[in-house]
């Protein structure tokens, strides 16, 4: 099986429907079943949700010195909101779990292959 990340994207801004606090707990109860099943169907590695983008550090190496900076890597609306890592057998697997996510929380998944994670070795 190959291992895909499906990652969570939202948009700094973006103007959402007002939820109530009905429908985010219907919301979280669902996602919570879609984490689920993909647990109890071995697809699931790991995941996690992060925090705002302006709690970002960024570390480099530059001039033989090691550099932080405070904020996002990339100045940009969009961001990394969070993200599951998944085993699947194959890319139409991996996009029907990135579908019932988006179903369900309403933002964009973006399915991409890891390198190197197949069954068996790839060969340089």
């Amino acid at each position: 099986m190959a291992r895909y990340m499906l990652s969570v994207h939202s948009r700094e801004g973006a103007v959402r429907e007002p939820v109530n606090e009905e429908a985010m707990l219907r919301s979280h109860a669902q996602l919570g079943e879609i984490e689920r099943d993909m647990a109890a169907t071995g697809a699931w590695v790991f995941s996690g949700r992060l925090h705002e983008p302006d709690t970002a550090t960024v570390v480099r190496a530059s001039g033989g010195e090691v550099l932080t900076t405070d904020g996002p890597f990339a100045e940009s609306k969009d961001h990394l909101g969070g993200f599951y890592v998944i085993e699947a057998p194959d890319l139409d697997s991996a996009l029907g779990w990135a579908a019932k996510v988006t179903a369900c929380i309403g933002v964009p998944i973006e399915v991409r292959p890891f390198a190197g994670f197949a069954d068996k070795p790839q060969a340089p």
